[in-house]
C-alpha cells in the first residue's frame, strides 16, 4: 500500500555533511506533517525535525542552525540537509509521515515509519 524509502545516511567525519531523502510511495491521497527521529544506541527515538504540508519546520534544539529539513510535496519527499555533524548525532534516522491513504475503496489516516538509514559520524 504505502512505503517510505530512505536514503542518504552513510560514514563522515566530525564537522562534514550528510543528506537524507525519504521518498513516499503508494496509494497516497495526501500527507500532512513529515519529520526525522533519530535513535542511537541505548537511547530512545528523539524527534530531530518536522515540517507542515504548508513547510512551516521546527527543530530539536542541538540541531538548530545546522540541520535543516524541506520536503517536495510534488514528490511527496523529505529532505533533511545535515551540516557540522558531530559525533553525538551518530544515529539510526527515520523518517515518519502522517498521511491519508486508499484501502479497499477507503481512506485511511496512519503514521507511516520509513526502514531507518544508519548515519555514524567519526571524530
Amino acid at each position: 500500500q504505502v512505503q517510505l524509502v530512505e536514503s542518504g545516511g552513510g560514514l563522515v567525519q566530525a564537522g562534514g555533511s550528510l543528506r537524507l531523502s525519504c521518498a513516499a510511495s503508494g496509494s497516497i491521497f495526501s500527507i500532512n506533517d513529515m519529520a526525522w527521529y533519530r535513535q542511537a544506541p541505548g537511547k530512545q527515538r528523539e524527534l530531530v525535525a518536522a515540517i507542515t504540508s504548508s513547510g512551516s519546520t521546527n527543530y530539536e534544539n542541538s540541531v538548530k542552525g545546522r540541520f535543516t529539513i524541506s520536503r517536495d510535496n510534488a514528490k511527496n519527499t523529505v529532505y533533511l540537509q545535515m551540516n557540522s555533524l558531530k559525533p553525538e548525532d551518530t544515529a539510526v534516522y527515520y523518517c515518519n509521515a502522517e498521511l491519508t491513504y486508499y484501502s479497499g475503496g477507503y481512506r485511511l489516516s496512519t503514521d507511516y515509519w520509513g526502514q531507518g538509514t544508519q548515519v555514524t559520524v567519526s571524530s
